[in-house]
């Protein structure tokens, strides 16, 4: 993140912050950091830097510490910068018995980046996650809010080129932003 830029949430977000915090009692707003993590990191570049997450705890009236627990433990939450597209490719069990493992391997050398890296571009980035619930339809790949199943290197070949082509990313609440 670029140290130039302002950590403070827009005033939309802030609105809906306020409105998730009152569904909780006085004294559990603690129970709100997930929604306003995911708010957090939609409105600053995509990802969680120690001051957007120190940020979100100065709202919360909570220590940082509490944040960067929950940051680090789900994989939802991106802690370094990632492309435009974000890819999430499920690598348990079923996803891997069905071809995950030559999905990754495909979409690294079409890409010509590992798991974890980023295009030089800024478009994609390639990330392998624990189960995305799709194990009927393995192997699967999300991108933003949308589950790619079934794959076959063909499809994610189709997937890519209208990323590619598309490129934006739009995380549910950058929609949210929109239609308001």
């Amino acid at each position: 993140m670029a140290t130039n830029k302002e950590i403070k949430f827009s005033d939309d977000a802030l609105a809906l912050i306020e409105k998730i915090i009152k569904r909780y009692p006085e004294g559990k707003h603690k129970s709100a950091i997930l929604p306003i993590l995911h708010i957090a990191q939609a409105e600053f570049d995509g990802w969680l830097s120690p001051e957007v997450m120190d940020y979100v705890a100065s709202v919360l009236k909570i220590q940082p510490i509490e944040v960067y627990e929950v940051a680090t433990f789900y994989t939802m939450f991106n802690l370094k910068p990632v492309g435009k597209c974000l890819i999430e490719v499920c690598h348990t069990g079923p996803c891997w018995l069905m071809g995950a493992e030559d999905v990754v391997r495909y979409i690294e050398k079409k890409l010509g980046i590992k798991n974890g890296e980023t295009t030089a571009d800024g478009m994609f980035t390639l990330k392998t996650v624990e189960c995305l619930a799709s194990c009927g339809t393995a192997p699967m790949m999300q991108i933003g809010e949308t589950y790619h199943e079934n794959l076959t290197l063909e499809k994610v070949d189709t997937i890519l080129e209208e990323h590619r082509n598309a490129g934006v990313r739009r995380t549910h609440w950058e929609k949210e932003k929109i239609k308001s």
